[in-house]
């Protein structure tokens, strides 16, 4: 019962400012239940307090991957230069912006202070600090060489994090243009079509097929607007969250990506970067293979390369060679398991994947360049095709009237 007690208490950041016994004025920060925590803890330490102020702790925002990649990278930086453990965590969470990032950090560090080791504190943070993660902090710990595998996961999580934004500034333009067409045409129909129908009722003239299908398109938003955008936003809605938790609509998503003319392959070359960056700093950190391929196939991003893994992994676990049974799998290019073998026969296969993430990092860069300069023409004919032909349809009759004129 004490235990659930004490893990209920809840715990503050203090500010304090005293004198040491040398008479020098020093400052600080400790986290402890209240002022008289602070002050017995100060008082231990040879310090009389002369001020404690207890820290107001914005509410923080969600913490992102990037956030967790710009932490390790800093962690990586400071221990390499030789700056211990815990005094790196108290560097890094006063200078994040973040509070949410700061209590996180804040947390982790109580814990290593109180003995717990490195990766069995960010494994109770399972929500930021994935498998492959832990497994690569805890393979520093036993190797004595956390600082480096520090900086090769922060140089995988820039990579991966950079690949992400890449697609996702590749797919946003094109989503933005049909949502704000959407939006446009939702305008026109509603407000403008009225008021010309309006016009062409007065003439008590026949109006062109176009005009009357745009008209009647016209009648349907004014009356049914509401279950139209009830319709798509809930749609929308449902659809995300089926994606999110439902694993069989993740997997007919996931095949479907990789099916999409152009943006398939962008994927494909994007999923292919991850899978060969992930094992490769997985391998080079001396984890053995196939306990390396545990966390591959989840930080491939697709499920379809996650069940070829799973069978890759049964297979080198019966003594198949790595190459032999990615080629096996049938979704990895030839150059890919062209490198593997390379790398096999070698015995730098974490070299020659790094190489093959490399290239098919620039692939993705490539791609994106070559598709934002290829989407543009492409909308503009697309948006230009549908106001225009609204427009035209509705002078149509106006046209017809002047000829008769």
């Amino acid at each position: 019962m004490a235990t659930i007690a004490s893990k209920s208490i809840k715990d503050f950041v203090f500010e304090w400012q005293g004198k040491d016994r040398s008479g020098k004025i020093v400052h600080g920060e400790l986290r402890a239940v209240g002022e008289n925590q602070v002050r017995a803890t100060l008082r231990r330490q040879g310090v009389l307090p002369t001020r404690i102020k207890k820290r107001r702790m914005r509410a923080g925002k969600k913490i992102k991957p990037k956030d967790i990649a710009l932490f390790t990278r800093q962690m990586a930086t400071m221990m390499k230069a030789g700056v211990p453990l815990l005094q790196a965590f108290d560097i890094v969470g006063r200078g994040n912006t973040n509070p949410s990032v700061t209590k996180l950090l804040n947390d982790i560090r109580t814990d290593v202070e109180t003995g717990t080791a490195l990766n069995s504190a960010f494994r109770k943070y399972p929500l930021y600090f994935d498998s492959l993660y832990c497994n690569l902090v805890e393979a520093g710990e036993a190797a004595g060489i956390l600082e480096t595998l520090l900086d090769r996961l922060a140089v995988y999580m820039e990579k991966t994090e950079s690949i992400k934004a890449k697609i996702r500034s590749a797919l946003m333009y094109p989503i933005s243009v049909i949502i704000v067409a959407f939006i446009v045409v939702t305008v026109i129909m509603i407000f403008v079509i009225p008021a010309f129908k309006e016009v062409f009722t007065s003439f008590g003239a026949d109006l062109p097929a176009p005009t009357l299908f745009v008209m009647a398109i016209s009648e349907f938003f004014v009356s049914y607007w509401w279950i139209i955008f009830g319709v798509i936003g809930g749609g929308f809605y449902f659809f995300m969250q089926a994606w999110k938790r439902s694993e069989k609509v993740q997997r007919f998503m996931d095949r479907l990506l990789l099916k999409v003319p152009v943006f398939g392959k962008l994927v494909e070359k994007s999923v292919i970067a991850r899978w060969t960056r992930t094992l490769s700093t997985m391998f080079a950190a001396g984890v053995p293979l196939v306990e390396a391929l545990d966390s591959v196939g989840g930080a491939a991003g697709n499920s379809v390369y996650q069940i070829a893994t799973e069978k890759i992994q049964q297979e080198v676990s019966t003594g198949t060679s790595l190459t032999a049974a990615m080629g096996n799998a049938n979704v990895f290019p030839s150059m890919v398991l062209q490198m593997s073998a390379i790398g096999e026969e070698s015995g730098s296969l974490d070299h020659m994947l790094g190489k093959a993430a490399d290239f098919y990092e620039e692939e993705v860069d490539e791609m994106v360049a070559g598709l934002s300069s290829l989407m543009e023409p492409i909308i503009i004919v697309f948006l230009g095709t549908l106001i225009g032909g609204i427009v035209v349809s509705m002078y149509l009759p106006i046209f017809k009237l002047g000829q008769v004129v």
